[in-house]
């Protein structure tokens, strides 16, 4: 480990079609071009030696850093205090827009604040995951990093005409750039990364960057002040929708699950996964965030992905349905996964992955988390069309000729099918959904067909999906396995937040699943998944939990426990998958399920405490 920042320790940039991790000491570590899920620029987070970096830190052996948000923004400060001096560097993305650009830029500026301050400044990319060697063509305007397969990122200076030519840029045999900065307090100087440049490096005026800077600002302040909430932890969730923002792909309204791939589950083991994707689940719980907080415009947009999705493979009768558990950010679904046997992994954790083998798995949960979002959608006022309509009723009737059937369910597990409770009640959330948006709409519908089908499966769990010897519902049929997924049963409707079997089986959970307000997914000894070693408590479910305990009406134990939950964020607000027994973050940073589920608790939570 003490060759890896911690997990926790990184601020996240982006520009809406990419992103970039930053550690606290100052070195992006992780930086995917032009795209979410295209190959890594920088990658040092999952391989210290091959993975590349750029690295900017003051010069002096012992220095104290601090790492925060320029408030209401996604510009990430990295404060640094020396005897000497004190400096900072100011990282942020210019935003692309709607349209899909090979042009990407990362702007880091260095200031000096007191004293006087050097700084070493690394650059250090690795092209298609290392796997292309690359030449550095030096000029006195800039550095241009040309790789084998003909992709560039451009070094351009931020400087002015009276200050020193860069003529100490050093090369070493890695074809990497290094130089070094000394700065008065009041002095800024820096550097704009560039991908897909359009012409030779320049040198960028003072004034230049401070176009891009206010333009930045303005634009992340404007999108925040459409939020409506107005609750108890407005901080904390408008951190939340920020970084949902953040992972968003702009030019089709997909959020991916997490900016990262291959972070572990477990040190040292091979739970490591590719999350650069959309899940359809995991957007479709966007809708409810987004529109909570009063985000329209990006709930319309996923919901026109998603009506795409539906629309591409109506009829079609394959193994894993008419839908894919998870998309590439354009709607692509090619996404074999691939070992990168040449990279170690973070702090030696492999295999690493990319692509996703789970992504043709049988998961029929997600037909009702998709027809939910968009009943949801409906409530506040944004229709489904009539092509939309059609396609979806092709998918209903797939449903309705095979929810009765195993599946690899919700957390994706490789340990073979089964028929997983979660499953089912999502399949009766869809059928209900339908009939309840047939009815509104006065669209044709199988009424009869659905309607049957919504009442079988509801019959099936209360049978089958109920255990009476723990007195709760369980994970899966034949098994007295509890499982943190089902906390969402009284969220959806299924059960009533006071009805007795429910209030058994939040109990039930409570004492197996809940340790010390933290819940685990369920019990891989008693449920094996498949894979080797264990993991950590999953920051989805202890969310979920807040949300079911307030449901019921366990107002101050639901308070006490997000309260609890915020101890365990970053210094940023930030939260990746999972929490270790130590208190640290692991798997992919951050996930956008948890920050989803964070915000829907918050709501929930507000609404209980106010009594509404």
């Amino acid at each position: 480990m003490q060759d890896y920042p911690l997990i926790e320790n990184h601020g996240l940039l982006g520009d809406l079609q990419t992103a970039a991790l930053v550690t606290t000491d100052g070195t992006v570590d992780w930086l995917c071009l032009p795209r979410f899920d295209s190959p890594r620029v920088f990658g040092a987070l999952l391989d210290k030696d091959k993975g590349g970096h750029c690295t900017v830190r003051p010069r002096s052996g012992s220095y104290a850093t601090k790492q925060m948000y320029l408030p209401d923004t996604a510009i990430l400060v990295t404060r640094f205090m020396t005897e000497a001096g004190a400096g900072e560097v100011l990282d942020f993305m210019p935003v692309t827009g709607t349209t899909a650009t090979p042009r990407h830029r990362l702007v880091r500026m260095v200031r000096c604040v007191r004293g006087t301050m050097t700084f070493d400044i690394e650059v250090a990319p690795r092209f298609d995951y290392g796997r292309h060697d690359h030449r550095l063509h030096l000029s006195e305007h800039g550095a241009v990093f040309a790789a084998d397969d003909g992709t560039r990122l451009t070094v351009h200076p931020v400087r002015e005409p009276e200050d020193d030519r860069l003529l100490d840029l050093l090369l070493d045999r890695q074809q990497d750039l290094h130089f070094t900065l000394t700065l008065q307090a009041g002095q800024q100087r820096g550097l704009v990364l560039e991908w897909g440049a359009e012409g030779p490096p320049r040198e960028v005026r003072l004034s230049e960057y401070q176009g891009m800077f206010e333009q930045s600002v303005g634009f992340w302040r404007a999108w925040l002040a459409q939020s409506q909430y107005s609750g108890r932890w407005r901080e904390t969730v408008e951190r939340s929708a920020i970084t949902l923002k953040l992972m968003t792909y702009a030019p089709s309204g997909a959020l991916v699950a997490a900016p990262t791939a291959a972070l572990p589950e477990q040190l040292g083991g091979e739970r490591n996964w590719d999350y650069r994707f959309t899940w359809i689940r995991d957007a479709s719980f966007s809708v409810y965030a987004l529109l909570g907080l009063g985000f329209t415009e990006e709930a319309k947009r996923f919901l026109v992905w998603l009506a795409a999705r539906v629309k591409e493979r109506a009829g079609s009768d394959g193994d894993s349905g008419p839908l894919n558990i998870m998309y590439r950010v354009d709607g692509s679904s090619d996404l074999e996964e691939q070992l990168l046997d040449h990279w170690e992994g973070y702090a030696g954790s492999s295999p690493v992955r990319i692509g996703n083998g789970a992504a043709t798995q049988l998961q029929l949960d997600i037909y009702g988390e998709a027809l939910d979002s968009m009943y949801f959608a409906h409530r506040h006022g944004i229709r489904l069309g009539h092509h939309g309509w059609t396609s979806l009723l092709t998918d209903l009737d797939w449903l309705a000729d095979h929810w009765d059937q195993a599946g690899e369910g919700l957390w994706e597990t490789r340990g073979g099918r089964k028929h997983f409770t979660y499953g089912r009640v999502m399949s009766w959330v869809a059928f209900d959904r339908a009939l309840r948006l047939a009815e509104a709409n006065g669209r044709p519908a199988a009424a009869a067909r659905w309607l049957a089908a919504r009442d079988d499966i509801y019959r099936q769990v209360l049978s089958r999906g109920w255990s009476g010897n723990r007195q709760a519902f369980v994970q899966h049929y034949g098994s007295d396995v509890l499982d943190s997924s089902l906390l969402r049963m009284a969220t959806v409707g299924f059960v009533t937040p006071d009805d007795p079997m429910w209030i058994s089986t939040l109990d039930a959970m409570e004492e197996e699943l809940v340790s010390d307000s933290l819940v685990y997914r369920y019990d891989p000894g008693a449920s094996p998944d498949g894979l080797r070693g264990s993991e950590g408590t999953f920051s989805l479910c202890t969310f979920m939990y807040v949300d079911a305990l307030a449901r019921a009406g366990r107002t101050d134990k639901a308070r006490l426990v997000f309260e609890k939950m915020m101890g365990y964020a970053n210094h940023l607000g930030l939260y990746s998958e999972e929490i270790d027994p130590t208190g640290r973050q692991l798997g992919n940073f951050p996930q956008a399920f948890t920050h989803l589920a964070l915000i829907d608790a918050a709501i929930t939570l507000d609404t209980a405490i106010d009594g509404r």
